[in-house]
């Protein structure tokens, strides 16, 4: 059986093509017609639409005639999901942030795990080894620190993110050296700080890297750390099949 699951962000449209429990397409940067034509192409049986913009109602009656099964907004706080959420205010939970932690909690059941997504916002997200979801903290993403030095200074330059093999200094020689190095490196020690505040709590916890940024991350953290792409998508997918399956 073929599912689909759509997770509109705030910066993009990604999806998740699925046969069976296995992931078999990925897709990036969509734009709404491409959408159309990936549901088309796929043709799911199922279908679940996560967005943090609340568009999913909008997305749900623009697909429902080309998907003859389940279309499943997926409601942090309402959409039932297979793992304890002790969120403060659930209501409030981005869907990505629940969707990475219930991917987390079945790649590695029984382990702490954080789950560290690297996108607009610089989150993490904390899955105890009971299979509890407890909440995390969200921070600025790298995209967003340099353009906020942009916005809210009078003359510092609007700067790209570079590659991920980039070598950043430490210390800055130039303007656009140090806003690198305040931006890349700095991101870089907040995220291993937060990791060694919760190692200090959870000796044994385990790490997963996931969004966009995480190539630019991945080298500048604290090991042991696994980069895991497709996190948000595969918690996205067992969401589906956990209600569809009830």
């Amino acid at each position: 059986m073929h599912t689909l699951v759509l997770d509109i962000g705030n910066t993009a449209i990604k999806a998740g093509c699925f046969a069976g429990a296995a992931l078999r397409e990925m897709v990036a940067g969509l734009m709404a017609e491409e959408v159309d034509a990936l549901v088309q192409r796929w043709g799911p049986q199922h279908l679940l639409i996560a967005s943090v913009a609340e568009e999913a109602a909008r997305w749900a009656l623009r697909l429902q005639d080309l998907v003859p099964g389940r279309i499943l907004l997926f409601a942090p706080g309402a959409t039932p999901v297979p793992l304890r959420n002790a969120y403060a205010t659930p209501l409030t939970l981005g869907a990505d942030r629940l969707a990475g932690a219930v991917a987390a909690a079945a790649l590695r059941p029984g382990r702490d795990t954080l789950v560290l997504d690297a996108g607009t916002a610089l989150k993490c997200d904390l899955v105890t080894a009971d299979g509890t979801y407890r909440g995390g903290s969200i921070g600025p993403g790298l995209g967003m620190r340099l353009r906020a030095l942009y916005e809210f200074t009078g003359r510092l330059p609007l700067l790209p993110l570079p590659p991920p093999d980039a070598t950043v200094p430490l210390v800055g020689d130039s303007t656009v050296g140090a806003l690198l190095s305040g931006v890349v490196n700095g991101a870089a020690a907040e995220a291993n700080g937060l990791i060694t505040a919760y190692r200090q709590h959870y000796p044994a916890l385990g790490v997963l890297l996931t969004g966009g940024d995480a190539p630019l991350l991945a080298s500048r953290l604290a090991g042991p750390i696994f980069v895991v792409p497709e996190l948000v998508l595969l918690g996205l997918y067992r969401i589906l099949a956990y209600n569809v399956e009830q």
